[in-house]
């Protein structure tokens, strides 16, 4: 039986502005080697509005007072703010012995099985990445591979202000409406939104005990 590498460390960030993580993930990942042992980032942005590699400007249809950020992650764009929980996934891939597309299928099914614990029915579809509950996306995805190394990655809308999706084509698709947690379950907090789902993360990753993870930890 194959031993599993050291569980990635998780770090709880708070409330953080999204380009001084966006530039923390490239210099962890620019610096890692192959001892570096992984990590997952759990953060909440302010109001910004990001355009993946492939996005395009038209799908900004009123930004308005909201900041956008050209992003170096795949997908198009999309909208993070506070009442949104963000992950992001710094893995070697190789270390995992995981593609590209099992990753996506690993982080869209840990989502599944996270709002399957407060009663919420969704799915991932083939056509589009992400997940999504009776046609509404609830969960984004968007990533970048360096080096057989993964960083950038979901974000989850929890209890949010939902307004400025309507000022996007949400992921590039005109007309594609969204929806949160707070809408289809009750009692709901961020940390233990968090917390569970790097709970299904670390048990897809094949750890059947994930560790506790620590408060907070600075970038």
């Amino acid at each position: 039986m194959a031993t599993l590498p050291e569980p990635p460390l998780i770090k709880k960030l708070g409330l953080q502005e999204y380009e001084a993580v966006w530039r923390a993930m490239q210099d962890f990942t620019n610096d890692r080697d192959q001892a570096t042992r992984d990590e997952i980032w759990l953060v909440e942005h302010p109001p910004v509005f990001t355009l993946g590699q492939a996005g395009k400007p038209e799908h900004l249809l009123n930004p308005g007072e909201i900041a956008v950020v050209q992003t170096d992650r795949g997908g198009q764009v999309t909208y993070h703010g506070p009442g949104q929980l963000v992950a992001y996934l710094m893995l070697n891939l190789r270390r995992h012995k995981l593609g590209v597309r099992q990753l996506v299928t690993l982080i869209e099914q840990s989502l599944v099985d996270l709002l399957s614990d407060y009663g919420i029915e969704a799915a991932a579809r083939p056509d589009a990445p992400g997940v999504y509950v009776s046609e509404k996306k609830i969960a984004a995805l968007g990533l970048r591979v360096r080096h057989g190394c993964s960083f950038h990655g979901l974000s989850l809308n929890v209890a949010m202000d939902m307004e400025p999706f309507s000022r996007i084509n949400p992921c590039g698709y005109a007309d594609l409406e969204v929806t949160q947690m707070s809408l289809l379950a009750e009692n709901l907090s961020i940390t233990s939104v968090a917390d569970n789902l790097v709970s299904h993360l670390l048990l897809r990753l094949g750890y059947p005990h994930p560790e506790a993870a620590p408060n907070r930890e600075a970038l």
